[in-house]
């Protein structure tokens, strides 16, 4: 247990960062298996919505700092290449 007030402050400014950042990247992983359902139903519509709702929550986290630049980029790519191909088909 700290015994200093400054760390005793940082303890509690952590412990609320981290249900901030939690519930963040939970928000982030809703909205993905969001498209991830639509895209197992075989709804393009459905899809394309799904993702077009998905893609700034996930570029949301990256702005915050609870996913790195490359994973957010990485994560919205392979959904809409996905969604893309459900289209075609």
């Amino acid at each position: 247990m700290p015994n200093i007030a400054s760390a005793k402050k940082r303890t509690r400014t952590s412990a609320k960062r981290e249900a901030i950042n939690h519930s963040r990247k939970t928000r982030i992983r809703g909205f993905m298996r969001k498209v991830e359902e639509a895209i197992a139903s075989g709804d393009p519509a459905a899809a394309q919505a799904a993702l077009k709702a998905a893609e700034p929550e996930i570029m949301r986290g990256v702005t915050k700092g609870v996913v790195h630049k490359n994973t957010g980029a990485r994560k919205v790519s392979r959904l809409s290449k996905r969604v893309a191909k459900l289209s075609k088909v």
